[in-house]
């Protein structure tokens, strides 16, 4: 199995793991963010000196590529390309909603058997991005920029139990307001839960260009006015 170093900067928390045959053998998080662009690189110098110091071979690195912070996944990407150029490796790209399905799926046995999960992603104000997929993780809707309305996910809610988890998840829950909708507090996406998504995609040869790869942002970026005048 693979030695894979994992990159996680989509949303407020930074956090960098190692997974070694199918178990994470390094971990670091920040949750006091955003602080990427300071804390990122000395997690990932740590990870490698960690790596190197016990004779660890690396094969790859997985990225989370969005949607989410359009700086924190433009930080990430760029230090996965670096690494990959520097030591040579393969680049994987792991989505973040399918990510933040991992500890929903290891943690809560009580999910149904026909439950959909919504990782759901804060874009500010009533929009959130959202994925739905079942259980074994094969979209049912996929990825979009939603305004949320008590009839965004009525469809699905009329037939399934839906999840809905994220930091876009709570403020949402009042507006949908359905007997069938259920939220699970505390999902982030985080380092360690890439290890079965990344190791999936390296045995299926799902690799990156490190040149020409982007995020996915979903939305362009639209910068602020500054306030100040010169």
């Amino acid at each position: 199995m693979a030695c894979i170093l994992h990159i996680e900067t989509s949303t407020n928390v930074c956090s960098v793991a190692l997974s070694q045959d199918g178990e994470c053998i390094f971990n670091r998080e920040d949750h006091e963010g955003p602080n990427h662009a300071v804390i990122l690189g000395v997690f990932v110098d740590e990870a490698l000196s960690f790596a190197d110091d016990r004779h660890v071979v690396l094969d790859a690195v997985a990225v989370s590529c969005g949607p989410g912070s359009y700086t924190g996944l433009r930080i990430g990407v760029s230090m996965a390309k670096g690494v990959c150029y520097g030591r040579g490796l393969k680049l994987l790209a792991v989505p973040t909603p399918e990510l933040m399905c991992v500890p929903v799926l290891l943690g809560h046995d009580e999910l149904e058997e026909d439950a959909l999960l919504c990782p759901m992603l804060d874009a500010r104000r009533m929009e959130v991005y959202a994925t739905v997929y079942d259980r074994a993780l094969r979209p049912v809707r996929k990825t979009s920029a939603d305004i949320v309305d008590k009839n965004t996910y009525r469809e699905l809610l009329d037939t399934h139990p839906v999840y809905f988890f994220g930091n876009g998840a709570a403020k949402c829950m009042e507006t949908i307001d359905h007997p069938n909708a259920r939220l699970i507090e505390d999902v982030k996406p985080l380092a360690r839960w890439m290890q079965p998504l990344a190791e999936k995609r390296m045995a299926e040869e799902k690799f990156e260009d490190v040149a020409y790869f982007v995020p996915f942002y979903l939305k362009d970026f639209v910068g602020k006015a500054s306030k100040e005048f010169f």
